[in-house]
C-alpha cells in the first residue's frame, strides 16, 4: 500500500473522532495538563490565536519548564512530556520525558530532531531545519539521565519503546504545527530516526539520517577491518599503528601517569574494573576516534612510534579524554551501552597489530557489557536490527542518508534495496562523522537540499531546480552551534 493511499485511509478514519474532540494520543486524559474543554469549546492547544507558550503548556502531559532568550524570529522552550514506562501497558507508571521547542511559526514545516542521546539544552539548529526555515523539536532519548523512570526497568530501554515516545510526541505536537513534518538525527539518533519511521512510517513526510551505523549482523563485523586496512593513506595508518603501539610498549610510564592524573581528578573505575583495564580501552579506542573526528590533513598531528612520551600521552588525551572511561564519564552513556549490548550489536576489528602488547582478551574487553554497571541484565537480541535493516530496504519512503568516506561508523551503512522508494544514500568524500549536505558535492548537495524541500512541502518545481522564490535561510548563529555539536556525534 502507497503512503498516499495509507494517509487517506489515516484521515478518513480519524475525522470522526476530531469531530469529538477527541486526541488520537494514548494518556492523552488523566496526565499533566489543563483540562479538557467542555462540549463545542475549543481547547487552547488548538487555538491558533493564542500564543506559542500557552498552547504548549495546554497538551495534555506537557510542562514548559523554561523560556530561553535566543536569536530574532525563533523562541525556544524547554519542556517535559509524559510518557509512559512501558507503551504496551501504560496502566505501569510513567516518567517525564525532556524534550525543546524551537519555534519558528505555525505555517512552518517541523523538523523532529533525535542525537539518541541526552536532550542538547542550549538553542540550536540542525541542518534540515536551516534548510526549510523551520520549527524544530528535539527529544531527549528515553533512560538517558533525567528522562529515566525510578527505578528503572532497563528492559523498557528498547528500540520500539523510544520509537512510540517520538510517535506520541509528534501526535500531540501536531495540534500546534498543522504543516509538513521531517526527521533527523545524526548517528545514534540517524538510527533513531529510522527506527521511529519503521514503526511510525506516516509520522511524519520524510527523513534525513546522518552518519548512521547498521551493523545488523553483530557476529560479522569483517567490514571494520577492512576498513582500518584502507582508510587515509599508508603513511598516515603507519603513524596510527605506531603510536597505539607505544602507547602500550610505554604502559609503565603513561599507564602510571593515566592511572595517576585519574586519582587527581577523583576517577573511579568500578565500572570497567580496573585504571589499567580502563588504559587499555582507551588505547584502543583512540584509532578509531581519530578517524570519527579527525580528517586525513590532522595526520600530521599524530606522533608516531618516535614521539616522546608527552606526546603520545597527549594525542591519547586529545582523541579519547584521559578521564573517559572513568565512572563518572560513563554514567551519562549506561544507556547507549545497554542499547548496544542487547538490540544494536558493537564494532570489533582486528588488533593483531598490537600483539604481544595487551593484557586483557580484547574481545572480552572492548564490549558493551564493561561499560555497564553489573547489577543491569543485558541479553542480545540479534532480531532486532535485521528487522530495521529488513525494513529499510523493503519498505522504506522519503529517506536520505549520508555517510563520511572515513568515518569507520559507516563501515556498515544501512543499504537500500528493492522497496526502497524516493531514497538516497550520499557520501562526503574524505568526510568524517561530522558529514551532512553542505559538504557533498555540489549536484550531490543540491539534489539532497532539493529533496528535503520537496519533503517539506515547499514546492516540489522550487525545490527540484532551488530556484525560484524559495530562498535556503544563510548561515546563522543557532547554525553556528549546531555544526559545532555535529562536530562531536557519537
Amino acid at each position: 500500500m502507497t503512503t498516499s493511499i495509507r494517509r487517506l485511509l489515516v484521515a478518513v478514519l480519524l475525522i470522526p473522532l476530531l469531530g469529538l474532540g477527541l486526541a488520537p494520543t494514548a494518556l492523552a486524559a488523566g496526565t499533566a495538563g489543563t483540562a479538557a474543554p467542555g462540549p463545542g469549546a475549543l481547547s487552547p492547544a488548538d487555538d491558533p490565536k493564542l500564543d506559542i507558550k500557552g498552547r504548549l503548556a495546554s497538551i495534555p502531559g506537557m510542562t514548559v519548564t523554561e523560556e530561553q532568550p535566543t536569536t530574532t524570529g525563533h523562541r525556544y522552550f524547554l519542556l517535559t512530556y509524559t510518557q509512559p514506562v512501558d507503551h504496551n501497558r501504560p496502566w505501569l507508571g510513567t516518567f517525564q520525558q525532556r524534550l525543546s521547542v524551537l519555534h519558528r511559526g505555525f505555517d512552518r514545516p517541523t523538523v523532529f530532531f533525535t542525537n539518541g542521546y541526552a536532550l542538547r539544552t542550549a538553542p540550536s539548529r540542525t541542518e534540515p531545519a536551516r534548510l526549510v526555515d523551520g520549527n524544530q523539536v528535539s527529544i531527549e532519548y528515553r533512560y538517558f539521565s533525567p528522562s529515566r523512570p525510578e527505578p528503572a526497568d532497563w528492559s523498557k530501554a528498547g528500540i520500539k519503546q523510544a520509537a512510540t515516545d517520538a510517535h506520541r510526541l509528534i501526535t500531540a505536537l501536531k495540534r500546534i504545527y498543522r504543516e509538513e513534518w521531517l526527521s533527523t538525527g545524526g548517528s545514534k539518533g540517524g538510527m533513531s530516526s529510522t527506527f521511529h519511521r519503521r514503526f511510525f512510517p506516516d509520522d511524519v513526510d520524510g527523513t534525513i539520517a546522518y552518519v548512521a551505523p547498521n551493523d545488523v549482523n553483530d557476529r560479522e563485523d569483517s567490514a571494520y577491518s577492512r576498513f582500518f586496512e584502507n582508510v587515509g593513506t599508508p603513511e598516515c595508518r603507519a603513524l596510527l599503528t605506531g603510536t597505539q603501539r607505544e602507547l602500550l610498549a610505554r604502559r609503565d610510564r603513561l599507564g602510571a601517569r593515566y592511572a595517576a592524573d585519574n586519582a587527581a581528578a577523583g576517577s573511579t573505575f568500578t565500572t570497567v574494573g580496573s585504571a589499567d583495564r580502563a588504559y587499555e580501552l582507551a588505547v584502543l579506542d583512540s584509532v578509531w576516534a581519530f578517524w570519527q573526528y579527525s580528517l586525513e590533513a590532522d595526520c600530521v598531528k599524530v606522533p608516531g612510534a618516535a614521539g616522546t612520551d608527552d606526546a603520545l600521552y597527549s594525542w591519547l588525551d586529545a582523541q579519547v579524554g584521559i578521564t573517559g572511561n572513568s565512572d563518572k564519564a560513563l554514567a551519562g552513556y549506561t544507556a547507549y551501552y545497554y542499547q548496544a549490548g542487547t538490540e544494536l550489536g558493537a564494532p570489533f576489528f582486528d588488533v593483531s597489530h598490537l600483539d604481544g602488547l595487551l593484557h586483557y582478551d580484547y574481545k572480552e574487553l572492548y564490549a558493551p557489557r564493561t561499560y555497564v554497571p553489573r547489577n543491569i541484565p543485558m541479553r542480545f537480541d540479534p532480531s532486532a536490527m535485521r528487522d530495521i535493516d529488513r525494513w529499510v530496504r523493503n519498505s522504506a519512503e522519503r529517506i536520505i542518508y549520508v555517510y563520511g568516506q572515513n568515518d569507520p561508523w559507516g563501515a556498515e551503512p544501512f543499504r537500500l534495496g528493492w522497496g526502497s522508494e524516493d531514497s538516497y544514500v550520499y557520501t562526503v568524500p574524505g568526510g568524517n562523522h561530522g558529514s551532512n549536505i553542505a559538504r557533498l558535492p555540489a549536484a550531490e548537495s543540491a539534489a539532497a537540499t532539493a529533496k528535503v524541500l520537496e519533503w517539506a512541502g515547499l514546492g516540489s518545481e522550487a525545490a527540484r531546480t532551488l530556484t525560484g522564490q524559495y530562498q535556503v535561510p544563510p548561515i546563522g548563529p543557532l547554525d553556528e552551534v549546531g555544526l559545532q555539536q555535529d562536530r562531536v556525534r557519537l
